[in-house]
């Protein structure tokens, strides 16, 4: 899951109620992944939420 600054907290959440588990958080590389957008709005994605 791809999120902003601004839904961090909510998809951390929204991870864990789904998953059951707390998930590996990472920043976007900035060279990689530019273009990627929050799932939870239109900004900029700054996180990735993985198993």
């Amino acid at each position: 899951m791809f999120c902003c600054e601004e839904h961090i907290e909510l998809a951390l959440d929204m991870y864990v109620d789904e998953k059951e588990k707390a998930p590996k958080l990472e920043k976007i590389d900035e060279k990689g992944e530019l273009s990627t957008t929050c799932e939870l709005c239109d900004k900029l994605a700054i996180y990735v939420l993985e198993d």
